[in-house]
């Protein structure tokens, strides 16, 4: 995504929960700026707190290689807390909640 470009839309399953991703920020920090929280711990892709499966969509990374496994990067791992989404995404995030 370019600066300006519109915000993509997050889903969240299996809660349904959905929220905006905007261009520049994490999709852990658009998920916290909506009221929703996912499992989190360090925020820098070392710690794979937030691990999540990447249902549909495509993501890109802030750091060059995140704390993930070439095997579990083809099986559709995530580290959200680095990860910012490339257009719509869907998550499966079981242990996600809403604040609303």
């Amino acid at each position: 995504m370019s600066a300006g470009a519109p915000p993509s839309t997050a889903q969240i399953e299996p809660g349904g929960f959905r929220f905006e991703a905007e261009a520049g920020r994490t999709l852990l920090q658009s998920a916290e700026s909506a009221g929703i929280e996912l499992p989190s711990s360090c925020r820098n892709g070392t710690c794979r707190s937030c691990i999540c499966r990447l249902l549909d969509g495509e993501v890109r990374y802030r750091i060059e290689w995140p704390g993930l496994s070439r095997e579990e990067k083809a099986e559709g791992w995530i580290l959200p807390c680095v990860a910012e989404p490339v257009g719509d995404v869907r998550l499966d995030v079981p242990l996600a909640f809403s604040h609303f």
